[in-house]
């Protein structure tokens, strides 16, 4: 249960980083807006990360959180904001995934 959790709290990491790519890009009441949901997504992902490592180890939990963190960032980049795909960066993405599938196989 908890590494549902923790991939949750992950996917809520990407929200946060999506909400300040979006006020980065806004102004005025619509960049409050965003950066509002920035504050929630982030507290809401830190709360969930708190909870899964309760049980799970602070170090696998942590490296699976930021890499679905990182992995989540990068496509919402490429496919939102039309930030480039190219090869280098999607094979280094596709090497973080293998990673942090490893780390749950290798974990407890």
């Amino acid at each position: 249960m908890n590494w549902i959790v923790l991939i949750i709290a992950g996917l809520f990491e990407v929200g946060f980083a999506f909400c300040l790519g979006k006020a980065k890009e806004s102004t005025g009441s619509t960049s409050l807006f965003w950066m509002i949901g920035f504050f929630i997504s982030l507290t809401i992902s830190m709360f969930l990360l708190y909870k899964a490592v309760q049980t799970l180890p602070i170090g696998t939990a942590y490296a699976v959180w930021t890499g679905i963190g990182a992995v989540g960032t990068v496509l919402v980049g490429i496919f939102i904001f039309k930030e480039p795909a190219e090869f280098w960066r999607v094979f280094f993405i596709t090497t973080l995934i293998a990673s942090i599938v490893g780390l749950k196989l290798v974990s407890n």
